[in-house]
């Protein structure tokens, strides 16, 4: 088990075509064996994700009859005599509809192709009406005047980004929230509403005057009458307008906007109502266009101290609430807050809207509270420390981008799963919600969204990826030797609205083969899939130490580590040093090494807001990102060689290097000594010293590919050997030297102070427990 701790770089493209990738790619027959494999069996895939080669086929897809109901695809097998094909998934015989009359060995359907395992359906692509997308944006003005101007100056860049279609309504909220009526632009009409109690939807419409008595609430979707200011009908433009309508309107509005006028009393905090201002936008989406996409965009500066979705009182000598008193169950309004915004996710979801959350405060803002609506309904989300940051400014301007940048936010969507009867679904956890249909394929056991073949997802975008988890429940019959079928087939059907506003189905089938592992390990380890099964352990101790109170995940991690490598490792009983591993493992001890010292099991240094933050961010990102978020990827630069990947160890660090570090959160630059001295002096702006000036170049052109490609975009940070910011590199170094090791360290090196272990330690550990009789 070697101590490769270089994170190098992943071969082009290892999700496939399909952007399926699974813990195991060869699955036990039993239930028994499942659980002998100790790492879940799970599926992360990206429904969205952009592929070259994916067939757009201008029809509905052809189901089988229910209650299966998969579509046809390639592993049909297909009697092209008597036009009947069989589905794979639950041997139903289906006879091809008149439409099909012509197909033949020589002239076969799109979606039988051998590649066409994902295929996307466009039935009515010629359709002319497409919704408008919206988006509603929720300021709060409660921040400092520095403050609001850069939230300005991000508002008109995004307007002016925006569709000329594209529908856009305003509220601002402070001690009071404020809905503004754009399509009144001689005066600002503005409705008012109070920030200390809770108002029902029924309430806000009334307020409004939308609702009433045989009035119908909303304008049809993709319809925007300009006529209608006084038209109940006409409501969406009283409050929703095209963005080349209001783009006047809005700037004007913005121009006018101040700080919240309410005075702050001494010893107190500002008067802060997010709840109440996210329950109006949620109201006025439900009674303006339900069941069409629209988001809802909150800027959030500072935490909520009055009305619903509270978490912390106006008295600056109670503290907002930590990791202990969660646990402690001290925080008096944590429950009550959760509860709220569950409620409002559950409205949303119905609605099909979508809540953004950009978080933008030294101080907590109430992420941890907020996190169930942004998760059920696939919202963004970006937590900053100021709105001038970067990390802000970069990632708020990539949602309205187009072209390369684009984020492709799609809207609406849904997720069906169908499968081979021996295998049960347990649940997703990512960012969807379940929609409660239950059936023969539900587990009993549930994991994250489950009791359910179908997730409802309000947004998702080209990188949203979920992680299925599977259960193994053969029958009698298949569980026999000899059983006929040595392969297990899942479907997955997303319908979704793609971002010019048409209704698209995309349909992915996978097969993987079964294999009787009581036998031998063989086949079962040829099927793992190291990374995927890191991410997967992550996700899912994530989400047990949000449910269960006392879950230890470091023993949890250590112990389940333990058994796999008795089960898969090969050695002599009570010899550590005959233990080796099969090359499919070789890298998983170290995951899970850098997991165990990672953001999602140490939360003792973070708050609950970045806690909450870096598990959304973990539960939906593709697995070669996860992975990074796990085990960060170190670059050296130096005269001698160009850009390797280096051991991401505190040995990797010296004098006269250039080290870059991507943690995914965060983008290191550190300079050794040597380098940084050299620097300081000026030597680059010599034309002898060019070689110089272009190794102090190279990281940074790296940095920006990556800071480019990634949203949120992460936060860069340039620092030189033993500076302040040096911690941001140590802290995810394998401390292989500390203050207290024996041997010598190596001239212009470093040493971490920690009692940690090394990843050294941690090994001789794991072979002396995994070997014992």
């Amino acid at each position: 088990m070697a101590a490769d701790l270089s994170g190098a770089a992943a071969p082009a493209d290892p999700d496939g075509p399909d952007a399926v990738r699974m813990s195991w790619n060869s699955w036990p027959r039993s239930k028994v064996e499942a659980s002998k494999c100790v790492v879940p069996i799970a599926a992360s895939i990206s429904p969205l994700r952009h592929s070259p080669s994916l067939v757009l086929l201008p029809y509905a897809p052809l189901r089988c009859k229910p209650p299966c109901s998969a579509a046809l695809n390639p592993f049909a097998r297909v009697d092209f005599a008597a036009k009947i094909w069989i589905c794979p998934l639950c041997f139903s015989r289906n006879h091809f509809p008149p439409h099909y009359a012509a197909i033949s060995e020589s002239n076969v359907p799109g979606e039988l192709y051998q590649q066409c395992s994902t295929v996307e359906y466009a039935p009515d692509a010629a359709a002319s009406s497409t919704p408008p997308p919206v988006f509603l944006f929720v300021v709060d003005t409660c921040v400092l005047e520095e403050e609001l101007e850069f939230v300005k100056s991000a508002m008109r860049r995004a307007i002016g980004l925006l569709p000329d279609h594209a529908l856009v309504g305003l509220v601002t909220f402070g001690t009071q929230v404020h809905l503004y009526e754009l399509g009144f632009s001689d005066l600002s009409k503005i409705y008012v509403f109070r920030g200390t109690k809770e108002i029902s939807k029924d309430q806000i419409l009334d307020q409004l005057g939308l609702s009433g008595k045989g009035m119908r609430p909303a304008v049809p979707a993709g319809v925007v009458q300009s006529n209608g200011l006084h038209h109940p009908s006409g409501s969406v433009n009283r409050f929703l307008l095209p963005a080349s309508d209001c783009e006047y309107t809005l700037n004007s509005l913005l121009d006018e906007l101040q700080t919240d006028q309410w005075p702050v009393e001494a010893g107190k905090r500002a008067v802060r109502c997010t709840g109440v201002a996210l329950g109006v936008a949620a109201g006025l989406l439900g009674a303006c266009i339900p069941g069409t996409g629209a988001r809802i965009i909150a800027l959030v500066g500072g935490p909520c101290t009055e009305g619903p979705g509270m978490i912390v009182s106006k008295d600056l000598s109670e503290p907002v609430r930590s990791h202990k008193d969660l646990d402690k169950d001290a925080a008096p309004h944590f429950h009550k807050a959760v509860k709220f915004y569950d409620n409002i996710a559950k409205q949303l979801v119905n609605q099909g809207h979508v809540l953004d959350l950009f978080a933008s405060a030294l101080d907590q803002v109430g992420i941890a509270e907020m996190k169930v609506v942004v998760e059920r309904t696939g919202g963004l989300v970006v937590l900053a420390e100021s709105f001038g940051h970067p990390v802000f400014k970069d990632s708020f301007k990539r949602i309205f981008e187009g072209g390369e940048q684009s984020l492709g936010l799609s809207f609406n969507g849904t997720l069906e799963i169908n499968c081979s009867k021996d295998i049960k679904i347990q649940g997703i956890i990512g960012p969807c919600t379940s929609l409660e249909k239950k059936g023969a394929l539900c587990a009993d056991t549930v994991v994250g969204q489950g009791n359910t073949t179908s997730w409802k997802m309000c947004g998702l975008d080209r990188t949203t990826s979920l992680t299925v988890f599977f259960d193994i429940a053969p029958s009698e019959r298949s569980s026999q030797p000899g059983h006929p079928n040595p392969n297990l087939y899942i479907q997955f059907i997303t319908n979704y609205q793609n971002p010019e506003g048409q209704r698209r189905m995309r349909i992915t089938t996978i097969t993987r083969k079964w294999v009787d592992s009581s036998a031998n390990t063989e086949e079962l380890v040829e099927g793992f899939d190291q990374e995927t099964a890191a991410v997967v352990l992550a996700r899912y101790i994530s989400l047990k130490m949000e449910m269960e109170e006392e879950f230890d995940a470091t023993r949890w991690l250590d112990r389940s580590l333990i058994r796999l490598c008795s089960r898969f490792g090969d050695y002599r009983k009570d010899d550590p040093a005959s233990f080796t591993f099969h090359s499919n493992f070789s890298i998983f001890p170290q995951f899970i090494f850098n997991l165990r010292r990672s953001q999602f099991v140490q939360v003792f240094n973070n708050s609950p807001d970045e806690t909450a933050y870096f598990r959304m961010l973990l539960n939906r990102e593709s697995i070669m990102n996860s992975v990074v978020m796990i085990q960060p990827s170190l670059l050296s630069y130096s005269f001698n060689s160009p850009p390797a990947p280096a051991l991401l160890d505190v040995a990797s660090i010296a004098a006269d290097r250039i080290l870059l570090l991507d943690a995914y959160f965060s983008v290191v630059i550190f300079h050794g000594m040597t380098i940084a001295q050299w620097r300081n002096m000026g030597y680059q702006n010599q034309p002898e010293h060019q070689a110089f000036a272009l190794l102090l170049q190279a990281p940074h052109d790296d940095a920006e590919m990556i800071v480019g490609g990634r949203f949120p975009v992460p936060r860069l940070v340039v620092c030189d050997q033993h500076g302040s910011q040096a911690r941001f590199l140590l802290a995810k170094l394998n401390p292989s030297a500390t203050y207290n090791s024996a041997h010598e360290v190596a001239p212009g090196s470093d040493i971490i102070f920690t009692d940690d272990v090394s990843f050294q330690v941690f090994c001789e550990h794991l072979r002396r427990l995994a070997v014992q009789s």
